[in-house]
């Protein structure tokens, strides 16, 4: 497995390409966003780790073109600690991942192995239940044809949920796939958001798609 890591703190990208090349991977390196794209581009890669704030270019507009591209090609973006705007900047340009700095390396090869089983290499697949649509690669939502606006965690919510349509996901799951693994708050939040994806997606077009399931969690199931 050939993996790109783009990082322009020396040190960190040698302790990466170290424990990567440890671990059995070849390791590409590059220390600006202008030898980054020209290396994503150029090459195949299992996953690419982008940080954000690089000279040359930032991660955002490296991932950006490789998406405008058609470059499906899994990416981590690393971000600043508690940075939740670059987080949501992250995911908006096509990131599939991020990890906020400083991070253990074993929690960064635990996720870049989680994004080589998911693969890549061509643009995901639309997400349909019903009468309801997701477009991961454009984060565009329609039920029957009518778009429906939504912030960039709405999206992610649906979308986790939407990933597996009629399997019921537990509050701590949906906190661990769409938030962070070390979320500290109020872990009630997925509430507020299940409601209001409802207030959205169900309730203006007379659907009960989005279930709650005492006791154990949420499900999306095809309500036409």
């Amino acid at each position: 497995m050939r993996v790109l890591v783009v990082d322009d703190e020396k040190n960190l990208l040698r302790a990466i390409e170290a424990g990567l090349e440890a671990e059995g991977f070849a390791v590409d390196t590059a220390t600006n966003g202008v030898d980054g794209l020209w290396l994503a581009r150029e090459n195949d890669y299992a996953v690419i780790v982008l940080d954000i704030m690089l000279p040359g270019m930032s991660g955002y507009r490296i991932c950006e073109q490789l998406r405008a591209d058609e470059n499906w090609t899994p990416v981590i973006m690393l971000t600043a600690k508690d940075g939740d705007l670059d987080q949501v900047e992250a995911l908006d340009t096509g990131a599939d991942d991020y990890l906020t700095k400083p991070f253990s390396f074993q929690v960064l090869l635990a996720r870049l192995r989680a994004l080589i089983r998911r693969g890549g290499g061509e643009r995901p697949t639309l997400l349909t239940i019903g009468d309801l649509t997701l477009d991961p690669a454009s984060r565009r939502v329609t039920r029957g044809g009518v778009p429906i606006e939504l912030t960039t965690r709405e999206f992610s919510v649906l979308q986790f949920l939407a990933a597996r349509p009629g399997e019921v996901r537990s509050k701590k799951d949906v906190l661990g796939g769409v938030w962070d693994f070390d979320f500290e708050g109020d872990p009630n939040i997925v509430e507020v958001y299940i409601r209001t994806l409802r207030n959205k997606v169900d309730r203006p077009f007379g659907r009960a798609s989005i279930e709650t399931v005492r006791g154990a969690g949420y499900r999306l199931v095809a309500d036409v």
